[in-house]
């Protein structure tokens, strides 16, 4: 079974743009199999064990940044350094590809203004149908996992997803997301396993680079990361930034051929 670990970064609502991060990102990673996600699990323990003494505690981007629940050592610039030191080796060699997709709110907001897809919606598509690329053959073979955050955003996110399964994605037949994905779950941090935590953890550098921030540490091992398409390149693949700059994208309820 092939597992997607989903994560977000950022406000969805096009009615709030914060200015200091006005984007929003939905992504995470690809997991290829039970034994691939195992080893994961194992090795993500074993780091948390080793730099923490604790393999109860949960990574997570905000309480790393703020040093909190569990974090507070890396107050300490030497702690925080070695941290970020093994987190980036950690990272490296697990095997995971990223995939995402980042909305520029103001871009699409100023581009289409009411006729705007939701940005949930909008990137919920492009990383499902990113995810059946990966997947052929007959049966379910995939599994989403999503964090659960709370009644009203997960009732939202339940929606979009009914949505698809009933009209597909810009290049996903229903017929076919159905036959290749066999779930839609929600899980905690806590419940959910090392996948949800590094889902978490490759988001927020993606959108703070696409929003000219100052980039997170391991930046560079989740570009690295990025799927990769047919001819090797992640654009598209792994990485989808909307709206496009030629203008073109799946940002209106148009309906191309889907295959």
């Amino acid at each position: 079974m092939h597992h997607l670990f989903l994560d977000e970064s950022g406000d969805h609502s096009l009615a709030h743009i914060d200015a200091g991060y006005p984007v929003f990102v939905l992504g995470g990673i690809l997991v290829a199999d039970d034994s691939t996600l195992e080893g994961i699990e194992q090795a993500v323990a074993a780091f948390k064990r080793d730099f923490f003494g604790n393999a109860d505690i949960v990574l997570h981007t905000a309480d790393i940044t703020r040093n909190r629940q569990g974090f507070e050592s890396l107050a300490d610039p030497g702690t925080r350094d070695r941290f970020h030191c093994r987190l980036n080796a950690l990272l490296a060699a697990l095997e995971f590809s990223v995939v995402a997709c980042v909305i520029r709110k103001r871009a699409l907001l100023e581009r289409h203004g009411g006729l705007a897809v939701d940005p949930y919606m909008l990137s919920l598509g492009i990383v499902v149908e990113r995810f059946c690329f990966e997947l052929v053959g007959s049966g379910p073979q995939g599994r989403i996992l999503v964090e659960r955050r709370n009644e009203r955003l997960d009732r939202e996110l339940t929606i979009a997803w009914d949505v698809l399964r009933l009209n597909g994605t810009r290049y996903v037949r229903p017929e076919v997301r159905r036959r290749r994905i066999a779930a839609l779950e929600f899980a905690t941090k806590a419940t959910g396993g090392a996948g949800l935590e590094i889902a978490d953890l490759v988001v927020t550098p993606l959108g703070r680079w696409i929003a000219g921030m100052p980039p997170k540490p391991h930046l560079d091992i989740v570009r690295s990361k990025l799927r990769r398409g047919p001819k090797g390149d992640w654009e598209g693949a792994g990485l989808v930034v909307l709206p496009k700059e030629s203008g073109r994208g799946p940002l209106r309820n148009t309906r191309p051929r889907q295959v």
